[in-house]
């Protein structure tokens, strides 16, 4: 029979908001039993009980926010308290330990601090505070068999650090998390990027909120690069998308490197996909518009994962439809190129619970981000469906007073058609301005005004250089001179 263990989850302090939806979105893709006895989420030290060791190793073997995990030994909030609880430990359990004290294992011990700097005689001091520990082996600072943590937590603000740690704790490392992904999935070494772009790390924890098992078909309808297939195809999804922009699709977009003056030939989404080992993971991306239907009835998706355009660097479009016809004064040979008109955010929403209601299979997920502006928020504002439950929402700041949420949505019942007489199954509230000309104009100056003032400012520092009896020079109009001279 299997017991209760005590594992300590050392977390990285970055997007903090995240790590308890990814942690409860691993526990219920894997069904596992654990019990999480921290209560403050903002700490980077959990202490959780997992019913199995295999279970515990099972959510480090997917998570982002994850540093390590440790075997829990001991902990307490005074220093004599830990040791005595050591002590206790060590001799109720010298058996099971004693293969981690032979003389042929090798050890190093590691001492981890928040909120406070060791030097390195305080560590070595700290190290030898517990000289009681029958540990015999050689040390491997390198390559150990045996890796021991020494942890102090002195709070979460650096302005009022505590005189006493706030806890102490004494573990084996067990695992580590998967955040070595972030360096392997980097956009700066990524064959085929674009503006907006998803950094990996969060795009691996939104296919981690999405729930994406091996096997699973994903889908995005606003591909754009492709980033988020990339992480949904690691974690061994079979990866679909879609894209209004014909030339972003086709990796004929103007290039997003200040370095890089035209795309190469083999830019693609797919190989991005082949850089990472997940070639076999491409079923395809198509050219669509996520405004009009497209996709068969019966097509069904584990998993939607996508970050829609907001209309500041990437434009929110969708192909126009004219009330109105008129002649038409095209020849059949001629190129035709649909117009487009704006696709209003709240109409996008809509429209993309209403596509997920459809195509999610029953537990399916739909993870999506919504900007908005901070002072605005409330959580009202949010899209709402009557066969989608919002299970996660979390928060990122991005510039100014705007910031996005993460929303997470479960698939909760059957799909049925609705009765067009009645109201939409689909709730999307309607903000007083659009969040592009709110993000532009609605500022303490607008950018026309801001461009005003500069030049008044540049006029006003020419005309007092003159009354200085200085000569005034055209710095962009002598670097485009500087510049013609090279190629004379």
């Amino acid at each position: 029979m299997t017991s209760w263990r005590k594992y300590i989850l050392w977390f990285a302090q970055e997007h903090v908001d995240f790590r308890v939806h990814e942690f409860e979105s691993l526990v219920k893709m894997f069904g596992l039993q654990v019990r999480r006895l921290t209560k403050q989420t903002q700490k980077p030290f959990w202490l959780v009980e997992f019913r199995e060791k295999e279970a515990a190793l099972q959510y480090a073997s997917r998570s982002v926010c994850l540093r390590a995990m440790l075997e829990l030994y001991a902990h307490g909030s005074k220093l004599s308290q830990f040791h005595d609880s050591l002590r206790a430990h060590v001799d109720a359990n010298r058996e099971e330990m004693a293969g981690y004290f032979r003389p042929d294992t090798s050890f190093k011990i590691v001492v981890e601090t928040y909120n406070k700097h060791f030097s390195q005689r305080e560590k070595v001091e700290k190290i030898e505070s517990m000289d009681y520990l029958p540990i015999e082996g050689p040390v491997n600072l390198k390559n150990p068999q045996v890796e021991w943590w020494y942890i102090e937590f002195w709070g979460l603000d650096p302005t009022d650090v505590p005189p006493e740690p706030e806890d102490i704790l004494f573990g084996r490392l067990l695992a580590s998390g998967q955040r070595h992904l972030i360096k392997e999935l980097s956009l700066k070494q990524r064959k085929f990027i674009g503006n907006t772009s998803m950094d990996a790390q969060l795009s691996l924890l939104m296919a981690n909120q999405a729930m994406v098992r091996d096997g699973d078909l994903v889908f995005d309808p606003f591909v754009g690069t492709g980033s988020l297939l990339v992480s949904a195809a690691k974690w061994g999804g079979y990866v679909l998308g879609a894209d209004i922009d014909y030339m972003m699709v086709h990796a004929r977009c103007r290039p997003s490197r200040i370095t890089q003056k035209v795309r190469e030939k083999d830019e693609s989404i797919r190989a991005n996909l082949k850089q990472y080992g997940c070639a076999d993971r491409y079923v395809d991306v198509v050219v669509a518009d996520f405004s009009n239907a497209l996709w068969h009835p019966r097509i069904s998706f584990d998993s939607i994962i996508t970050d829609p355009p907001y209309g500041i660097r990437e434009a929110t479009e969708k192909v126009e439809t004219k009330s109105t016809t008129k002649d038409s004064t095209r020849s059949e040979d001629m190129v035709h190129y649909p117009s487009t008109s704006h696709y209003s955010l709240q109409s996008l929403y809509g429209d993309l619970l209403e596509f997920a209601a459809r195509h999610l299979r029953l537990g399916g997920r739909l993870v999506c981000w919504l900007p908005f502006h901070r002072e605005d928020y409330d959580p009202k504002m949010l899209p709402q469906h009557q066969h989608l439950h919002l299970v996660a929402n979390s928060e990122q700041l991005l510039t100014g007073n705007t910031a996005r949420r993460l929303l997470t949505y479960e698939k909760c019942s059957k799909y049925i058609l609705p009765d067009p007489s009645l109201v939409s199954t689909t709730q999307v509230p309607t903000p007083s301005q659009d969040f592009r000309d709110r993000y532009f104009n609605n500022a303490l100056e607008s950018r026309k005004e801001r461009r005003m003032r500069k030049a008044e400012q540049r006029e006003q520092g020419r005309v007092e250089m003159e009354a200085r009896g200085k000569i005034p020079t055209d710095g962009r109009s002598k670097k485009c001179d500087m510049n013609k001279a090279r190629f004379v």
